[in-house]
Parts: structure tokens; C-alpha cells; sequence
């Protein structure tokens, strides 16, 4: 089997591989930067074998005036490097930014678990050591050999020992990565965990303040942040004794090499120049590896990024621009559907298969739990896990652009989420406003009026998540938003769980005026109020559908043995 190499084996890994040619240019100004750095060395060099000797000032200015020069090239071969690798990363974001957040937004549809906004927040981590202090650690290092080599040319003892040192702080960083990869994962994977769960919690604060839950849910989160903590401690704690061993070798480095060239010197084996130009450069050798041993925990946690970054990126490809963009019809047909959820042993949905012309009403019944509004999102392409042919128009619903299909479908969520902005802004999908077609929703969804007594009318600002709108108010406005602009497709998952009676009246007046205007309408509900609008009846339960047919065939035949289903729907108020 061929091996993939590095700029093929990801999507992410093939994005960075692009930036070679601004790789190169570092690794060359690397060069540059790392050759002048000699300069210390040879200044010192000339200053005392040969300036302190021949008291020559001419000499020492000469010396000094090209050191001087050189260390603003090396200053200015620094900044080129800084800027190269800065304009890489912003163009790394610019590159996968909006595929990272259609990745997440996409995997945040299909997965159960919180935590979807973190690959934003990956893909800033790999920018920022691609443009930060660990990779002209990596460039640097590299380096290391010369210094060593130059170390030899002065003395190989002098150079026995910058080796001896360089493979000790080397084997120190690698074995102090070793053993903090595990408890790095486990530290990292445990702050996330505690602060979803914290938010999660937080989002709930009426229902514990209100109920006196909030000493259960402290305890829990005691209990959770202990552990967080722990696992925390453990891998700070490996991680200041590596940092600390790293000092130790670095002050000893320092101290010992000083001392050996010194007694090379009075051995008469090396010039007092040479003494202090190898210490210099051994400290120099160390440097890149010093800075190496403390960037392992930055390095770990990248590592861990750029592979949640990579599964994400291959397990959500980018959809490519030749996808359906015709305008639908409303026409949608369920081949053999089956829908199940990570964890879960028996589907949501078993077996589903039916075909709704364009124009057609359809009301849906069942009990709770029984699957409903699973097939809500399956039809509107928001639920991924599932097997079987969910079409629109004949074409599967995967293969149509969904930024042209999005105004030709309307859709109410079971939970109402409004958008922090204007009222008018919502039912716009905060898209541009055609103030026309707003109000036209609107009135439709019975909301006018209730709109022009609110301060600031269509202008008026929600806040966050519509707070400050009643629970029928949201409702209502989600409904508006649904049939913003005559879409094709309109699945309302229970339209009128908040409203009351002139809620209910507006809605049965809205459904009339889309089905007037040919729109196909598929509802779902517990209220027997809007079966006399429905061309068509399905009852759902437990995952199967036990009866779909005309409304008036389906009603009769449920009339001798009533099931569950329309046993629960029985018992609602109209």
C-alpha cells in the first residue's frame, strides 16, 4: 500500500503544506538570523586576542562598527521572519475559517455532545504556534550541530561538553513529553468537560433558582471541579519539576562551562577570548532546546487540536458548487428511513416511506417520544444519522446548495431559538430586510398588530435568544420567520404549544392562506383544532407509522380501536 505523504494525508495538513514557499523563506531567514548570531562569538574573539593585544582603538572601532552592522541585519532578518510567518497564519484563518465553522456547525447538527463551537478554537491554536515562539524554536534547533561544531573547533573538550549538555536537556524534554502527554490529554479533555457542563447548567437558572435545586447542582459541580482540578495538578505539577530540571541543567551549563574553559586557559590550551566566546555559544546551542522543553505542553495541546481539526475537516467534506440550486416545488418523498442517535440501541425512526405532493397539508400525530420531530429535521436536512432516500423534487435532499435551498424551506422547531437583534431581523432570517415581505409574514402569522404595540415596532430589539418576548410571542415570531419569503416547504414541530386562543385562530388562518397558495405544509401537533386542514393524516408511534392516508379515511379507521396515539391527541383541547 503506497504511504500517503504529509500535504495529502488531510485536508488541514494539505492547507499548510500550500505554505511551503513562506516556510522556505523562514527557514532561510532562520539561516541568516542563526549565521550573524556567530558574531557575539568572533567579536569577543577579536576583542580579546587581538584588540586587548594590540591596543589598537582603530581595530576596536573597525570590529565594533561591523558587529554593529551585522546585528541590525540579524535584527532586521529577525523582524522579516516574524512578518513572513504572521501574514501565513492570518491567511491559514482566512483559508479554513469557514470551513472549520461549517464543519462544526454541521457536526453540531449531528452529535448529541456539547462543545461544537471548540474547532474555532483549534484552528486558532495551530495558527498561533504556526506564528509563534514554538516554531523558530523548531527552525533554531536546527542549528544546534553548527554551534556544537563551532564549540569543537575552539576546543573538543569544551565541545564534548556543549554535546553532553545538549543531549541531557534534549533527553530531559523528551522524556518529560513522554510522560505528560497522558496527563496533558486528561487535564485539557477535563476543562472542557466542567465548563459545557457548567454552561449547561447555567442555562437552566430560572428552573434551579425557582425549585432550590442550585445546593444539588453545586455539589455536582463540586464533585466534577475537584476532578478537574486534580487532573490539573498532576499534570502542572510534572510539568514545574521538567521546568525546574530544565533550569538546573541550564544554570549548570553555564557555571561548569565557564569553569572548564577557564581551566583550559590556565592550562594555556585556549585564549581568554575563546573561553568566553564558548560559553556564548554553548548557551546559545541550548537556547532552542531550552525553549523546546518548556513549549512540550503548548506542542501536546496542538498536536491534540490539529487532529480534532483533521477528523473534523474529512468526516465533513466541502460541498462542492455544482449542488442543486433549482427552485423545489415542495415535493418530498421518504424512502425506507432509518434514524438512530450515537449511544442509543433501538432507532428513533424505523421504516418510514411515504411521498407528499406540492400543495399538500399534511398533519402529524403521536405521543411523546414516538419520533416526530426527528422526522421534522430529517426533512428539512438537519438530522444526519440516518440510513434510507429523503427527497425533494426527486432529488435527495444532500445533493441540493444549501444557502439556495434555505429561503424555499420553513421550518419551527419544537424549542423556538430567536436571534439577538431587531423583531424585524428575525423574521428576515437576519438576512437584508425587505420590509415588505416582513410585514406580509407577519400578518400571516397573525403578528402585526401585536408588533406595532411594542415601542419600537418591527425595530424593537429582542435581546439575547428573544428574552425579552413571552414564550407565545417567540413562538409566533419563529412562525413568521418560517414562511418569510413563500417557501416551497413549511414543517412546523408543534406551531401552537404556546399559543393561546387568537394564537391558535392565527395559526389555522396562516396554514389556510399556504395551502390557498400551494405550499406543501407538514405540521405536527397534539390539538385536533387544525385536522380539518389537513388533506392527508399520519400517526406516528414508537418509531412506526401506524396509520397515514387521507384525513377522513385515517379518522375512520381509528374510530372502532383507538390507539395511543390518538388517544393522547383525544384528550387535548381543541
Amino acid at each position: 500500500m503506497r504511504k500517503r505523504s504529509f500535504f495529502n494525508r488531510g485536508e488541514l495538513a494539505a492547507a499548510l503544506w500550500s505554505f511551503r514557499r513562506e516556510f522556505l523563506i523562514v527557514a532561510i531567514l532562520s539561516f541568516l538570523t542563526n549565521l550573524l548570531m556567530l558574531a557575539p562569538t568572533i567579536y569577543m574573539l577579536q576583542v580579546f586576542d587581538r584588540v586587548l593585544t594590540s591596543q589598537s582603538e582603530l581595530t576596536l572601532l573597525a570590529v565594533s562598527l561591523i558587529t554593529l552592522f551585522l546585528f541590525g541585519v540579524a535584527a532586521l532578518s529577525e523582524r522579516l521572519r516574524s512578518s513572513v510567518l504572521i501574514a501565513a497564519g492570518m491567511r491559514l484563518d482566512q483559508k479554513l475559517s469557514t470551513r472549520v465553522f461549517n464543519g462544526s456547525f454541521r457536526a453540531y447538527l449531528s452529535e448529541t455532545t456539547s462543545g461544537a463551537s471548540r474547532p474555532s478554537a483549534d484552528l486558532i491554536q495551530v495558527r498561533q504556534l504556526v506564528t509563534g515562539s514554538g516554531i523558530y524554536a523548531l527552525f533554531d534547533a536546527q542549528w544546534v550541530p553548527i554551534y556544537i561544531a563551532v564549540i569543537f573547533f575552539l576546543h573538543p573538550w569544551l565541545g564534548i561538553l556543549s554535546l553532553a549538555f545538549a543531549i541531557t536537556q534534549f533527553a530531559l524534554g523528551w522524556f518529560g513529553h513522554r510522560r505528560n502527554v497522558t496527563p496533558s490529554e486528561r487535564s485539557i479533555k477535563a476543562a472542557s468537560e466542567t465548563m459545557n457542563a457548567l454552561q449547561g447548567r447555567l442555562r437552566n437558572a430560572e428552573v434551579l433558582e425557582s425549585m432550590g435545586m442550585i445546593g444539588n447542582i453545586q455539589r455536582r459541580w463540586n464533585t466534577q471541579y475537584a476532578a478537574w482540578m486534580e487532573k490539573s495538578g498532576a499534570s502542572q505539577s510534572h510539568t514545574q519539576r521538567l521546568a525546574a530540571w530544565s533550569k538546573f541543567i541550564r544554570y549548570s551549563q553555564q557555571s561548569l562551562g565557564l569553569g572548564a574553559g577557564a581551566l583550559l586557559v590556565i592550562n594555556g590550551e585556549i585564549s581568554p577570548g575563546s573561553m568566553i566566546a564558548a560559553n556564548v555559544l554553548m548557551s546559545r546551542a541550548l537556547a532552542p532546546i531550552d525553549q523546546l522543553v518548556s513549549t512540550w505542553r503548548v506542542f501536546s495541546s496542538c498536536r491534540m487540536a490539529f487532529g480534532r481539526l483533521e477528523r473534523l475537516l474529512a468526516r465533513f467534506p466541502e460541498q462542492g458548487p455544482a449542488l442543486t440550486q433549482a427552485v423545489p416545488t415542495g415535493e418530498i418523498d421518504l424512502e425506507h428511513v432509518l434514524a438512530s442517535r450515537p449511544g442509543r440501541d433501538k432507532p428513533i425512526l424505523n421504516d418510514i416511506s411515504f411521498a407528499l405532493p406540492a400543495g399538500t397539508v399534511v398533519v402529524m400525530l403521536g405521543p411523546s417520544g414516538s419520533g416526530k420531530s426527528t422526522l421534522a429535521r430529517i426533512m428539512v436536512g438537519t438530522w444526519t444519522e440516518f440510513s434510507g432516500t429523503v427527497k425533494l423534487d426527486g432529488l435527495p435532499i444532500q445533493g441540493w446548495n444549501r444557502i439556495a435551498l434555505g429561503p424555499h424551506i420553513g421550518y419551527l422547531p419544537q424549542d423556538v431559538e430567536l436571534f439577538e437583534g431587531s423583531i424585524a431581523e428575525n423574521i428576515a432570517r437576519l438576512g437584508e430586510v425587505d420590509s415588505r415581505k416582513v410585514i406580509e409574514a407577519a400578518r400571516s402569522a397573525g403578528m402585526h398588530e401585536m408588533i406595532l404595540r411594542f415601542p419600537n415596532g418591527y425595530d424593537t430589539l429582542i435581546g439575547e435568544a428573544g428574552n425579552l418576548l413571552s414564550g407565545g410571542q417567540r413562538q409566533r415570531i419563529g412562525l413568521a420567520r418560517a414562511i418569510y419569503g413563500d417557501p416551497a416547504l413549511i414543517v412546523l414541530d408543534e406551531p401552537n404549544a404556546n399559543l393561546d386562543d387568537a394564537g391558535d385562530i392565527a395559526l389555522l388562518r396562516t396554514i389556510r392562506e399556504l395551502k390557498a397558495k400551494g405550499k406543501t405544509v407538514f405540521l405536527i401537533t397534539h390539538r385536533q383544532g387544525v385536522l380539518t386542514l389537513a388533506d392527508r393524516l399520519m400517526i406516528l408511534n414508537e418509531g412506526q407509522m401506524v396509520a397515514d392516508g387521507p384525513r377522513d379515511a385515517v379518522l375512520a379507521s381509528m374510530r372502532p380501536a383507538q390507539t395511543y396515539a390518538t388517544r393522547e391527541v383525544a384528550a387535548q383541547p381543541a
